[in-house]
């Protein structure tokens, strides 16, 4: 069965750029472990033309390099695959690498491995605009991030400064390797201090270096655990679900729901939220609301928090296409609950309507509402706030 490549009216899907991209990390690693564990097959069978520019030695660390590139690129893989702009952006660093580290292997078996990684290089430039969401790293992870890159500099440049107090050290690549291994705990011995200031010297590395290594898994690892448990629970609150009634759904969770949630706060209005992403559930569980994680235009999320008995349901989020369908889930659920929807494009007011929604309010044009009576200084907020109320259109403002 022959192996045929994605058209590339295929490539215009985002869902493409993250298989494609997925498939590669696979790829790579696949063909760097096997270069690795066969080097002796790798080097009988018939070589690309380059095998002759190509240093076996650097043949040998292309294969490493590029099983560590392939595992790179299944994080940037699932960061694509949440439309994160950090995954595309490592995506776009880590595929011209993956194919060059290919080339360098100069064996047949990554052939597969360099085309794959120039047409997901392709698919990702042309669905670029898809994964352009924000990655939110919290204080402390940004500090500990910070806190690993600057322990291994201080070791790495120590160990190289001090490298004739050393045995072992004569490069900035044994230095690096010394400040890895110290600060992992891993100390094969290989490297060793023989005088007592390289002494005091590595025990300062050792100190620093745990810590940092320690701190960055802490707030890497706790908020993973906390959101596969959001995942898998559907809500982390105390409270119970079930319990809810006439109290309002916010379908979605985005820039534009936030003022929302903090209004329905202030007015100690009961209220639930659902979130797609485990990460939107852990920040909004900490501010101590009622959260429950699952797909707001899919009927068990919305049914688990009792849109039956709620007495109002909002989806204004960024993305007008997916307040759509959670509209349209809601409307078919309970019809005689009011629905309000906001649009962020103007243009989809009537599609939100037709949807199901009872009220669509664009802040674009209510803004310019505002804006004009503010400059005209002809006031009457108030009934402007009582016909947004009764408004079933944006267009009867």
């Amino acid at each position: 069965m022959a192996l045929r490549l994605p058209r590339v009216r295929d490539l215009t899907h985002p869902r493409v750029a993250v298989l494609l991209t997925a498939a590669t990390a696979a790829v790579a690693v696949a063909t760097g472990i096997g270069a690795l564990a066969n080097e002796a097959f790798a080097r009988a069978v018939t070589p690309v033309p380059v095998v002759g520019v190509v240093n076996p030695d650097v043949r040998r660390t292309a294969a490493f390099t590029g099983t560590l590139v392939g595992f790179l690129l299944l994080l940037s893989a699932r960061g694509l695959r949440r439309g994160s702009r950090l995954g595309r952006l490592s995506a776009l660093a880590f595929l011209p690498f993956a194919a060059l580290l290919g080339l360098l292997q100069s064996n047949p078996l990554s052939v597969p491995q360099i085309v794959l990684a120039l047409v997901t290089l392709f698919a990702v430039v042309r669905n670029r605009r898809a994964f352009d969401r924000p990655s939110r790293l919290t204080g402390t992870q940004q500090a500990t991030a910070v806190a690993v890159v600057g322990s291994q500099l201080y070791a790495t440049l120590g160990a190289w400064v001090l490298r004739e107090q050393f045995s072992g050290v004569e490069t900035p690549v044994e230095a690096f390797y010394f400040a890895l291994v110290t600060a992992s705990t891993v100390g094969y011995g290989d490297v060793t201090p023989a005088t007592d200031v390289a002494r005091l010297f590595a025990t300062s590395a050792i100190v620093i270096g745990t810590a940092s290594f320690a701190a960055a898994a802490g707030s890497l690892l706790v908020p993973a655990i906390e959101a596969r448990f959001a995942t898998s629970l559907g809500t982390m609150t105390d409270r119970n679900l079930s319990l809810l009634e006439d109290h309002v759904v916010v379908a979605g969770y985005g820039d534009m729901t936030e003022p929302i949630i903090e209004e329905l706060a202030d007015s100690e209005t009961e209220f639930a939220v659902v979130v797609e992403e485990p990460d939107d559930a852990a920040a909004l569980r900490e501010r101590d609301y009622l959260v429950y994680v699952g797909d707001p235009s899919d009927e068990d999320p919305l049914l688990a928090v009792g849109v039956e008995r709620a007495r109002a349901v909002v989806a204004a989020t960024d993305d007008d296409a997916a307040d759509a369908l959670a509209v349209l889930t809601a409307r078919e659920l309970n019809p005689g609950v009011r629905i309000v929807a906001g649009a962020s494009d103007r243009e989809n007011v009537k599609k939100l309507k037709r949807a199901g929604a009872d009220t669509v309010i664009s802040p674009a044009v209510l803004g310019g509402h505002l804006l004009v009576r503010s400059a005209l200084g002809t006031g009457g907020m108030e009934a402007l706030a009582e016909r947004l109320l009764d408004a079933t259109d944006v267009r009867d403002l």
